[in-house]
Order: C-alpha cells, then structure tokens, then sequence
C-alpha cells in the first residue's frame, strides 16, 4: 500500500471519481472518496488529510461554502475541479480560501503538478532568506533583488508585490488578495493599480516582458507566480 500523501476527493460524479483515484493511487496517492459538501466537513475532520480535491457543483452545498467552512478551521490546500470556467466563479472560489482551480476537462499532468505545489506550500519549513527563482534572486533579510547578479532597483509597492508573490509561490492570488493586502481593503476594486505595477516588475523582471515566464497572468481572475 502507498505511503504517499492522503488526497480527499469531493466529487458527486462517480465517473470522475473512479479516474481521479486511478490517476491519483498511480501516482502513489492515498486517496479517500466522498459526493457531498457535508460527507467532506465530516471526512475531512476525521481523516486530515494532506490536500482536498473539491467539485464545486455538489448535491448539497456550494463548493465555495465548503471552502468557507472548511477554512474556519484548517488550511489544508484545496484544489477545485469544476465544469463552472466563468472568472466570477474561480474568483469567488479562490477568494473563499481555495487554492487553485482548475476546471474540467482537465489534464492529469498539470493537476499532479498543481498538488505538488499545493503540498509544498502547505508543509512546514523554515523561511529561507534568500530565494531563487531563474535567473531572478530576492533576499527577504537585505530586501534586495538581483537578477543575473545585477541589482534590482525596485519601488517599495513593487517589492510589496513581489514579497507577497513569493510567499505564495505557485499559487492564483486573485486582484482583490493582492490590492487588499499591498494598498488596505479599501481599494479592492482598483484593478488598474495592478496592470500598472506587474507591468514595470516584468520590465525589471523577466527576459521578454511581453512573454513573462515568471509572474502570469490568469486572465480575468489575478497573479501566480511561476516555480519548477
């Protein structure tokens, strides 16, 4: 029997849950399956397991209500999987505490890459001072940015930006996450900050800032930054 991670899948669908496990046990995940928002409260107390697979269309509740509840008491990673592809649906799932979306029909390869940056975010470790990303480095201690050795002159809000990217790598972090915690609640809905802003980082930033290989863009929803 695998040792692997314990993965919790929420899926109304028996069909979907037949493959996700086949994939998932193939990949040396330990798998449990449920087909209601409740069945995955009280599973997911019980159980504890190491990342949630979570449909957003249940029989009972929400998928983002599941999120909400769920996140009253743990922040184990939550990846949606869901048919609903409108923007207003994977931001209100990310907002809700989700941890990433992806919607169905989906690819295999990137769900498992999607979990394995999940799991790493989600283990306890010690903050490493000093980070690499390419050809990029951030010291978090210094508060210095090189890139190919040469320094970075970055603004205080790019900075903010880019340390909140950081400390949330992989991860979609949607426009309001990103203008409530760089700029304070009170301006959430000023989304044209952000085009302005991750438009100069990307000029300091990546190699093509037309093509940035490092900070995305997830139309219509927000930001992630991109890790091996």
């Amino acid at each position: 029997m695998s040792e692997g991670p314990v993965v919790l899948v929420v899926d109304d669908e028996v069909q979907i849950r037949r493959f996700l496990r086949i994939s998932l046990e193939s990949n040396q995940y330990r798998v449990h399956e449920v087909e209601t928002g409740q069945e995955a409260l009280a599973k997911a107390a019980q159980l504890r397991p190491d990342v949630i697979i979570l449909d957003m269309n249940l029989p009972d509740l929400d998928g983002v209500a599941v999120v909400r509840r769920l996140r009253e008491w743990t922040s184990t990673p939550v990846i949606i999987l869901s048919v609903r592809d409108a923007d207003r649906d994977k931001v209100a799932a990310l907002d809700a505490g989700a941890d990433d979306y992806l919607t169905k029909p989906f690819s295999t390869v990137e769900l498992m890459a999607r979990m394995r940056v999940a799991l790493r975010h989600a283990q306890p470790a010690t903050v490493e001072p000093v980070l690499t990303f390419g050809a990029v480095q951030i010291d978090l201690t210094r508060r210095t940015v090189t890139r190919d050795g040469e320094p970075v002159r970055l603004t205080p809000t790019e900075y903010a930006l880019l340390r909140l990217l950081v400390q949330h790598p992989g991860r979609v972090l949607t426009h309001r996450q990103i203008l409530k915690e760089v700029w304070g609640p009170e301006y959430v809905d000023e989304t044209h900050y952000l085009r302005v802003y991750f438009a100069q980082l990307r000029q300091k930033l990546e190699d093509n800032p037309a093509l940035p290989k490092l900070i995305v863009t997830e139309p219509g929803v927000g930001y992630r930054l991109m890790v091996d």
